[in-house]
Order: structure tokens, then sequence, then C-alpha cells
């Protein structure tokens, strides 16, 4: 049986006793995965993996969609994407600043992501952590006014950071270049989203790629948005994560927002990245794992 203890007393789970760079029986995944949502983070402890074994792991989860910033994908495997602020012969060699500021990764697409691993390779001597706040708590802390007005919203999506439209800002979104940018649509999701697999309402990407509401005017939606954004990243809503190396942190987009943290881009820090988005083929799979998630199954 799987052994964790919590990382905060609200949300998030840390194993210590699992390798993930042996092969994985299917029970011994589907422990793993229940417990990846039942927690929302999950952190593995003390892993090796060669690039080839990291993807192959990540697979289990769903299928890995390679990240629009196509520079800086791993040599031996697009799926991945080098976070790092070292350069070699002056250039990067990973992007250096993703994501400081709250958002849901991949919600400016159609198929959002279901889950997001890092891979710890190198650790700064201070900072790096990754912020979550819990999204379920959140939505479960408005007021029933709140949940009535939003209950039945659409949030129009595309990549970016609402709050900060300065690319060379360093909490603006990574700057995508004319042709990444032609490969992001508009999108919408609701911005109350039921849990694909727990079945629980959490609110969805109200920080970050969220510009408008449909059918609302754009100062009101900006507006809501800015409301439901402060409600949601209360401190009681966060957990701060700090990285050891060889840490494998995997967490749950459909109920989270997350942010970096900005660190020294002389302090050397180097992460991988793959992002998994939601298996529609593993819909027969979903519907009985969501039944361990049946009020009274845990």
């Amino acid at each position: 049986m799987l052994q964790t203890k919590p990382l905060s007393p609200g949300f998030g789970l840390e194993a210590s006793d699992v390798d993930t760079a042996k092969p994985l029986s299917d029970t011994a995944f589907g422990e793993i995965e229940r417990t990846f949502f039942q927690g929302q983070v999950l952190v593995l402890r003390a892993q090796s993996l060669t690039p080839a074994q990291y993807v192959a792991f990540a697979r289990r989860f769903g299928p890995p969609e390679p990240h629009v910033i196509d520079q800086f994908h791993h040599p031996a495997d697009p799926n991945i994407l080098i976070l790092s602020n070292r350069k070699k012969d002056g250039q990067p060699v990973g992007l250096a600043d993703a994501g400081t500021y709250f958002h849901t990764d991949y919600s400016y697409l159609q198929v959002p992501a279901r889950a997001t691993m890092l891979y710890s390779i190198e650790v700064p001597k201070s900072g790096g952590n990754t912020l979550f706040a819990n999204q379920y708590a959140a939505y479960d802390g408005l007021g029933d006014a709140m949940k009535q007005e939003i209950a039945s919203l659409v949030a129009i999506h595309h990549y970016g950071n609402r709050k900060e439209m300065n690319d060379a800002s360093r909490i603006a979104a990574s700057p995508l270049t004319p042709e990444q940018k032609a490969k992001m649509p508009l999108i919408t999701h609701p911005l109350v989203r039921t849990h694909p697999v727990t079945g629980r309402k959490a609110l969805y990407a109200v920080s970050g790629s969220s510009y408008g509401i449909v059918g609302m005017p754009e100062n009101e939606a900006v507006a809501l948005l800015d409301e439901l954004a402060a409600h949601a990243t209360q401190p009681k809503y966060l957990l701060s994560y700090a990285y050891r190396v060889g840490d494998i942190v995997i967490w749950d987009n459909a109920s989270l927002l997350h942010s970096a943290t900005l660190t020294d881009p002389n302090d050397p820090r180097t992460l991988w990245r793959i992002t998994i988005k939601e298996p529609s083929a593993k819909l027969d799979a979903l519907d009985v794992l969501a039944s361990t998630f049946a009020p009274g199954a845990m």
C-alpha cells in the first residue's frame, strides 16, 4: 500500500516509496492515480529517470501535449519542456520564468490539461517554490448568491496573463512568436467546472488566461474574474512547495491554480515539465475511478 504523508492540512500528499523508473503494474499505478486525485498535489521523492522513462510514466496518466513554446523542448523528447535559467554559449537552455502568476495550465486549449508534472533536476539555493491554490475549497467558500450568479457562466480564454500585458515583464506570460500565436485561438470553458473524475465542483482558471465572460461587457467580466481570483488565492487556500533534487511533483489542473515564484537568474535551477491533457479515450476507466470518489467511497 502506498505510504503517504500530508504536505499541508488542506491538500497535498507526499509518497517516498515509489520508483517510477521501474515498470508499474496496473494495480500499483491505479493506487498512485487515486492518491493523486485525492491529494490534488502528489510528490514522489528521490526519483532518477531518463527522459524516456519520465515520458513513459507520464503517459500512464494520459496523453502528453508538447508546449507551444517549442524552442525549449527537450532534445530527447518534445513532450518535455525544459524549465531552466541556465545559459549555454550565451543562449538560454530553457524557459527561465515559467508562469510566475496564478494560472491553470492549458486552459487556453479546447481540451484542457489534466495533470502537470515537474521533475526536479537542479534546485536553487533559495526560492523556486510553486504555490498551489485549492479551487475546490475556493468554490466551497463562496456565498450562495455568488455560486448562483456564476453557475452557468462561460469564460473566454487565450494564452497569456490577464494582469500583465507587457511581454517584457517578468510576470508576463512567456512571449510567443507570431507563428506560435497563430496556433492559439480563443477558447471557452465553464467558470465553475465539475471535475471529470471526482465529480466535485471547482472554480476553473479564474486567474491567468481568462480574459472575459461570454455575453458580459468586458469591464464587468474582468471585475468579476478579478474578484473571484482574489478570493481563490487567499492564504487559507494555498500550499507552497519547495523542491528537492529528484522530486516529481504532479498536480491536478482541474482543481488548482498554481504560480511559480521568481528566482535569482544567477542561482541555477532546472526542471523537466510534462503536461498531460484530459484523456477522452480513457472515459470507461475514468468512470471506474470516479466511483471511488462517490460519497462514502473514501
